[in-house]
């Protein structure tokens, strides 16, 4: 005759040393995770970027926050009108502090971009730049070639922004499309400006 199977008897509670050794594993757990989540958005996704200068006035003041979508462009080509923040050119000797800068894009390879009597024109069109105020002209320039890969930028401050037509004290600066670490598609700060660009 077989014995009745007898339960096993109840585990003892964890003490509160187990209880607590236990919850600061979970916790570092945690903050490990979001810390590899937060590197892996900031390096390949999504970064925030301030806005130091004026040159992207009315559009962008200075001391706002922008978005920057970093996978944009490996999914598709840049587009005339994207606003942009790519590496500050090694001959932009103005404030080394700056790391980054942003502007318009104006022109891209293969396009020969001109400033003639207040406006830009491309190909010989005239550009339609609707993104800015009806007052704002454009001072002479050109006409260049944009190279192949290279984009051609301009601030929207056209009057007070160092951009493509004199970024660098050697003539016109292209900034070639690798240099590019992605196109801003919102601001975020102030919150009271919070809007898509």
């Amino acid at each position: 005759m077989t014995s009745p199977t007898q339960a096993p008897p109840p585990s003892a509670a964890p003490t509160p040393a187990a209880r607590a050794a236990r919850n600061a594993v979970e916790w570092v757990v945690i903050i490990v995770a979001a810390l590899v989540v937060a590197f892996v958005v900031k390096t390949f996704l999504i970064q925030a970027f301030f806005i130091p200068s004026a040159s992207m006035d009315p559009e962008l003041k200075v001391g706002d926050r922008v978005l920057v979508n970093k996978l944009s462009y490996r999914l598709h080509d840049v587009h005339r009108g994207d606003i942009v923040v790519f590496d500050r050119p090694a001959c932009d000797l103005s404030d080394p502090s700056i790391k980054d800068l942003i502007k318009r894009v104006v022109g891209v390879g293969g396009e020969t971009v001109q400033g003639k009597g207040g406006s830009v024109y491309v190909n010989g069109t005239k550009l339609d730049e609707s993104y800015l105020p009806p007052n704002v002209t454009t001072s002479d320039f050109g006409p260049v070639t944009v190279p192949s890969g290279s984009l051609w930028v301009m601030g929207d401050n056209r009057g007070n922004s160092k951009d493509s037509r004199f970024l660098c004290d050697n003539g016109p600066t292209y900034i070639a499309e690798k240099h590019v670490v992605g196109r801003a598609f919102v601001r975020v700060w102030p919150a009271n400006a919070f809007d898509v660009l």
